[in-house]
């Protein structure tokens, strides 16, 4: 279940090549629980057809032609009203200009008159039609009267120019389309703290000592937070992944690194999630040059890195108000994660077991348990990490 889960999202859908793109986002809003009605214009038909959007939503798709059938002279109010959030994706300069201006000559424009939810816009045309000094001033106005623009990117344009024009990717519209549905949510106007990832600790400049953790649950704690409606700071180790839309990313390196980064966000905030794998450890120097082989085996000396948590304990100025801290372990999980929740003085533990094939490490799924200071435990059965991730965010907004 996601913050999108049961919620009604009105996708309007002009006519413009990056029609594609709008087939692709209504699947995955409905992949993730959201009731899609989708309006095309009458330019839209030329690039995609209703049946398109009924395939992938499972939901009646409307055009003009449905204004003036039996139900038409209060299907754009229904439609407008019923909807959370109105997405007009994509956007062309047109109807653009017609939302600007309260013109409602079609379905769609109709439709956002009647609409009472937020919305988003994702412009698409050609870079010179952008740039032109009506659009700019038409965008302006959208803005000022409370619009979300999102876009558009420089890039490859169907003119066979290359300039801003390009819609958005979906899944970066996805992003947006969560924060402006969770900016009421749980923890709205909380300031959230999220540690992700696995630190690296250099042994020289090619090398370094580090773990297997992938970020995958940090990050989905970042996402859920920013779902609740958080102001969310992401403090990420090296990963692969592409932080959630809306967070604000710091990017570290190794364990000292993310000390810092803690102590210096970790002020003022509400909530610290410590789900970041961070290396015990590190060399007790590091090689300016690659170690060659043919120098023989090193001997490597290491030295103890400092424990984030306690640092913070010890570190002067306001601290977060709940602090929540990840156990990884291999052996005793709930003992561990009992000693571990008391040496640190957390509010709230979540433990798992690294040594399951199917939770922990670099997959997707997770199979942990909770722990708070009152000693109430909480067992959650093997879930994706998104979902996992919701759990704990409630639970941490729940100690608030």
């Amino acid at each position: 279940m996601t913050i999108l889960n049961a919620k009604r999202v009105l996708l309007g859908v002009s006519g413009s090549i990056a029609c594609y793109k709008a087939a692709d986002l209504a699947s995955k809003l409905t992949q993730l629980g959201a009731a899609v009605d989708v309006v095309l214009t009458s330019a839209a038909l030329n690039f995609v057809s209703p049946l398109t959007f009924q395939s992938v939503t499972g939901r009646r798709a409307y055009a003009d032609a449905d204004l003036w059938g039996p139900e038409g002279h209060v299907l754009h109010v229904s439609l407008g009203r019923q909807a959370e959030l109105l997405v007009i994706a994509p956007a062309t300069a047109n109807t653009l200009a017609k939302l600007a201006t309260g013109q409602a000559d079609n379905l769609l424009t109709l439709t956002a008159l009647a609409s009472t939810g937020p919305l988003l816009l994702a412009p698409a045309m050609d870079g010179g039609m952008y740039q032109h000094v009506a659009t700019q001033a038409n965008l302006k106005t959208l803005k000022e009267r409370g619009a979300v623009i999102v876009g558009p990117q420089r890039g490859h344009l169907a003119s066979g120019l290359s300039g801003v024009g390009r819609m958005v990717e979906p899944g970066e519209l996805l992003g947006h389309i969560r924060l402006l549905l969770g900016r009421s949510g749980l923890l709205a106007g909380r300031k959230v703290l999220v540690t992700a990832g696995g630190t690296q600790e250099a042994l020289d400049p090619v090398r370094a000592l580090t773990n297997r953790s992938s970020g995958k649950q940090g990050y989905a704690l970042a996402q859920a937070a920013l779902d609740q409606g958080a102001e969310v700071t992401l403090i990420s180790a090296p990963t692969a992944l592409t932080p959630p839309i809306g967070c604000k990313l710091v990017s570290v390196t190794s364990a000292q690194e993310m000390l810092a980064a803690v102590l210096a966000a970790a002020k003022g905030c509400d909530i610290l999630f410590m789900a970041a794998a961070v290396a015990d450890f590190r060399p007790s120097r590091e090689a300016r040059q690659k170690i060659k082989r043919a120098s023989g085996v090193p001997k490597l000396t290491l030295l103890a890195n400092p424990d984030i948590l306690l640092e913070l304990r010890k570190a002067k100025g306001k601290k977060p108000k709940v602090i929540v801290g990840f156990a990884a372990e291999s052996k005793d999980l709930a003992a561990s994660a009992k000693q571990k929740l008391k040496a640190k003085h957390l509010d709230l533990i979540v433990a798992n077991d690294i040594t399951a094939q199917d939770a922990g490490f670099e997959v997707d799924t997770n199979r942990v348990i909770l722990l708070d200071r009152s000693g109430h435990r909480q067992d959650l059965p093997l879930m994706s990490k998104a979902e996992v991730a919701r759990v704990i965010v409630e639970r941490a907004a729940a100690l608030l």
